[in-house]
């Protein structure tokens, strides 16, 4: 089975979270979603960064989901949520990438 990389279960956490809340008009069950996707995302991180990696990147991915109300009041909403995932996107991409990469540079 493929595996699907970090980054996306974040970003899509944080994309798929205000969705649901957004559709639903259930704010809390859009919170089941981002946090059930920020768990997977965090196992994730620890997996294939470590512990260190994987607060930090759990921190930016709460941080992301408060920044982007604020963001929000000034881009409007969905341009706000897309904002924060591609950053929580891409700085996992760069800190698992860079893990991966010191592993096999070890070799």
């Amino acid at each position: 089975m493929a595996k699907v990389p970090a980054a996306a279960v974040a970003a899509s956490g944080l994309i798929g979270g205000y969705a649901v809340a957004r559709w639903t008009k259930k704010r809390p069950l859009g919170g089941v979603a981002l946090a059930a996707a920020g768990t997977v995302a965090a196992y994730e991180w620890n997996q294939q960064a470590g512990p260190r990696a994987a607060v930090g990147l759990t921190t930016a991915y709460v941080a992301a989901f408060a920044g982007s109300h604020p963001l929000a009041k000034k881009i409007g909403a969905w341009p706000a949520v897309f904002a924060v995932a591609g950053s929580v996107a891409a700085a996992s991409w760069a800190v698992t990438r860079r893990a991966a990469c010191a592993c096999t540079d070890r070799r």
